[in-house]
C-alpha cells in the first residue's frame, strides 16, 4: 500500500487524472501518520468525496429533491483494526488526534465535557453503532486527512462521519450481522442510516440517539455513497429515491470557491440551520392537522404533490408562507436542471441558478453578504451558472464554466477557486501494490 498506488487506484475508478498529484499528497500524509502511531500497516483505505449540490437548496429533509454530484475533493482514510475496544481517529492534516477508551461508550458515560468540532462527528459515529451493533467489536485505529475547505457547504463533516462509521463498520463486521441485513438493503438505505446517525434519528429497527444536534436529511450522505464520474445525480427523499443521473457535457467545467464565512453546524449557524428544517416540519404538522380530509401526508413533499394541495396549505401558512414557497420552488428545479445537463442547455442552467439563488435571499433567508457576492462576482468574471449551495450562512458558490476557460477564471474569480468536476462515490482502496 503506497500512495501512489491508493492514487492511481482513485484515478482508475474515475476520479479527474488532474487530481492525480494531490490525492498522492494526502494519501503520503496519512500513511505517514499511521507508520508514526503504528507499526504494522493499515488493513484498510477509503477515498470518501465531499458532495457538490447543485440545486435543491433546504429540501431533502422535507422529503423533497436535490441534483448533487460527488465532489473531487474530501478524505483519504486508513485504518486497522485493534486488540481492545477503543477507538483511536488521528487527523494527519490537522496534527491533531482523539481517542474514545477504554470504549466509545464508556469513554461517553465518563466524560464531564461537551464535545465540538470534528471531535463530536467522531464519538456520534462511534457511539451510534456500539449501541446498534452491539455484539460487534469495532475497536479500531483510523488515520485520516481532508482537502476539502471546512465549513464551506461540501459536506466536510458529513463525509468525515460517514468515514468513520464505514472504517468502524467494516473492521467489525457490521454488513454481515441481521441487524444490518434487516434495515440496510441498498446504498441509499446506508446513506439515509448515516444521516439518521448525524441527526440523532431511529432508521428502521436501528435505534437514534441524540446525534450531533443537527436537524438535516440525507442529501449529503446519499451524494458521497452513490457518486457517479462527470454526472449529476437526482435524489428524492423520505424515502429515498434514485431519480436518474444527467451525465455533465465535457465542456462544462464546475468550479467552487468559498466566501471566507464558515457555515459550521455544530456552532452558531446550527440555531439557523435548524429553525428551516423546524418550519419545515411546522408546514407538514400545519397540514395534517387542518389540510384535506384523510389527506395525511409523510412529508412536506407529499402535501403539496398535488396543486390543489399545495394551494390549500399556502393558504393557511401565514408567516411560514415564503418558506413553503422556497421549498415548492426549488424542488420543481431538480427534473428541469437534470434536462438542461442532458440536453447542454446552458440558457436554462443559467435562468435555473439565478432564480434558485434569487430565492435563497428572498425566501429561504440563508445567504450573506458574503455569499451573495461571491456568485454576483461569479457572474461577472464570465461563468454562464453560479448558485450559492450547501446549508447557507456561509460556505461557498458553484460556476459552470466552459472547460477551456476554466483556470483562467479560477483565477479571475477568486484566490481559493478550484475545478470540481463531478467524481466517483466512496471508494474503499485497499491495494498491495
Amino acid at each position: 500500500m503506497t500512495p501512489q498506488a491508493l492514487a492511481d487506484a482513485l484515478i482508475d475508478r474515475g476520479l479527474d487524472p488532474a487530481e492525480r498529484e494531490a490525492k498522492r499528497t494526502l494519501f503520503t500524509q496519512v500513511l505517514d501518520a499511521w507508520a508514526h502511531a503504528r507499526r504494522d500497516p493499515p488493513q484498510h483505505a477509503w477515498w470518501v468525496p465531499g458532495r457538490l449540490e447543485v440545486f435543491g437548496k433546504h429540501t431533502d429533509y422535507g422529503g423533497g429533491r436535490a441534483l448533487v454530484a460527488a465532489a473531487t475533493r474530501g478524505f483519504a482514510v486508513v485504518a486497522g483494526a485493534r486488540t481492545d475496544a477503543g477507538v483511536r481517529v488521528i487527523d494527519a492534516g490537522r496534527g491533531d488526534s482523539f481517542e474514545l477508551l477504554p470504549s466509545p461508550l464508556t469513554a461517553a458515560a465518563t466524560r464531564t465535557e461537551g464535545l465540538t468540532g470534528w471531535r463530536r462527528y467522531v464519538d456520534v459515529a462511534a457511539c451510534r453503532l456500539a449501541k446498534n451493533f452491539a455484539r460487534q467489536e469495532l475497536g479500531a485505529d483510523i488515520v485520516l486527512a481532508s482537502d476539502l475547505p471546512p465549513a464551506a457547504g461540501m459536506s466536510s463533516s458529513s463525509a468525515l462521519l460517514i468515514a468513520i462509521t464505514e472504517a468502524l463498520g467494516r473492521i467489525g463486521g457490521i454488513a454481515r450481522t441481521p441487524e444490518w441485513r434487516q434495515n440496510i438493503r441498498s446504498p441509499l438505505d446506508a446513506a439515509a442510516y448515516y444521516a439518521c446517525i448525524e441527526n440523532g434519528r431511529s432508521f428502521a429497527g436501528l435505534n437514534g440517539d441524540g446525534g450531533v444536534g443537527t436537524h438535516g436529511g440525507s442529501e449529503d450522505h446519499s451524494a458521497i455513497l452513490n457518486g457517479v464520474p462527470r454526472h449529476v445525480l437526482g435524489f428524492a427523499f423520505v424515502p429515498s429515491r434514485a431519480l436518474g443521473a444527467a451525465r455533465v457535457p465535457d465542456d462544462w467545467q464546475f468550479v467552487v470557491a468559498t466566501c471566507g464565512v464558515k457555515a459550521n453546524k455544530t456552532g452558531a449557524a446550527r440555531e439557523a440551520y435548524n429553525r428551516l428544517s423546524a418550519d419545515a416540519a411546522a408546514l407538514l404538522d400545519l397540514w395534517n392537522g387542518r389540510g384535506a380530509a384523510g389527506a395525511r401526508a409523510i412529508s412536506l413533499a407529499a402535501a403539496v404533490e398535488r396543486p390543489d394541495w399545495a394551494e390549500t396549505l399556502r393558504a393557511m401558512s401565514g408567516p411560514l408562507e415564503p418558506r413553503l414557497q422556497h421549498f415548492i420552488r426549488e424542488d420543481a428545479r431538480i427534473p428541469q436542471a437534470m434536462e438542461a445537463f442532458t440536453r447542454g442547455d446552458a440558457d436554462a442552467l443559467a435562468r435555473l441558478s439565478r432564480e434558485s439563488q434569487a430565492d435563497a435571499e428572498r425566501l429561504l433567508g440563508n445567504q450573506i453578504p458574503e455569499t451573495i457576492a461571491l456568485v454576483s462576482a461569479a457572474r461577472k468574471a464570465g461563468a454562464f451558472a453560479a448558485c450559492s449551495f450547501g446549508a447557507g450562512f456561509g460556505g461557498a458558490a458553484w460556476a459552470l464554466v466552459e472547460t477551456r476557460s476554466a483556470e483562467h477564471f479560477c483565477r479571475k474569480w477568486g484566490r481559493d477557486a478550484f475545478a470540481c468536476r463531478p467524481g466517483p462515490s466512496l471508494i474503499e482502496l485497499t491495494t498491495t501494490k
